[in-house]
């Protein structure tokens, strides 16, 4: 039976799922969530609601991370995600949910707002949202240094995570001329076929983008 893996093209987090599937060509079926009856289906098999969720016959795994260290285990491939040396290890783990933790929720915090019926505290989230972005982006620029890929040498799941996350908060607050090494790792990210191919297949979804999709990757 294949993978099964509830998604939507759009969402950073899925995106982060959907290119550990496609660096390593790995089958499954995409039950699109604007597809009828699969928001329903997804609440029945993961009650939080949320999404990416993977089934893989009788299992459910939810949430992005595991998701991808289960894909790393249970059907491994040529990219392998998650390094066998533990400090190695730990680093990418680290990596993984800064990019989740405090650049990808961080640029959240406006999009939120922004999508309240009455958001009128926009102005403040998206101080909010630059202050902490910044901090991030200044943190990332030091730890970057002398790296191809965000935990060293090898595309791990840290960058599966910093994909979405630094292409979304980049459309928020700009990775500015202080943090050239940031920058050039996001264009790299952008290059990478698998998430080429994510930012291609949630392009028609960007007006569903609260503060505006900026007409730029």
């Amino acid at each position: 039976m294949p993978l099964t893996l509830y998604a939507h093209p759009f969402s950073s987090y899925c995106q982060k799922v959907l290119m550990a599937l496609w660096e390593n060509d790995t089958p499954f079926a995409y039950r699109h969530l604007e597809e009828p009856g699969a928001s329903e289906e997804l609440a029945r098999l993961w009650p939080i609601a949320k999404f990416p969720v993977l089934v893989d016959g009788d299992r459910t795994i939810a949430e992005t991370s595991i998701i991808i260290e289960y894909l790393d285990r249970q059907h491994p491939g040529q990219v392998r995600f998650l390094p066998d040396d533990p400090a190695a290890a730990l680093e990418v783990r680290l990596l993984d949910r800064f990019f989740d933790q405090y650049v990808m929720n961080a640029a959240q915090v406006a999009v939120n707002e922004a999508l309240r019926q009455t958001p009128d505290r926009l102005q403040e989230a998206k101080e909010s949202t630059a202050r902490a972005l910044e901090t991030a982006y200044a943190w990332l620029e030091k730890r970057l240094d002398g790296r191809q890929w965000a935990a060293g040498n090898d595309f791990s799941l840290a960058d599966c995570a910093a994909a979405p996350s630094l292409f979304y908060g980049d459309w928020i607050y700009r990775i500015g001329d202080a943090h050239p090494q940031l920058r050039a790792y996001r264009t790299r990210l952008l290059a990478r076929p698998s998430f080429a191919r994510a930012v291609e297949e949630g392009r028609k979804y960007r007006s569903y983008f609260p503060l505006g999709a900026p007409d730029r990757d």
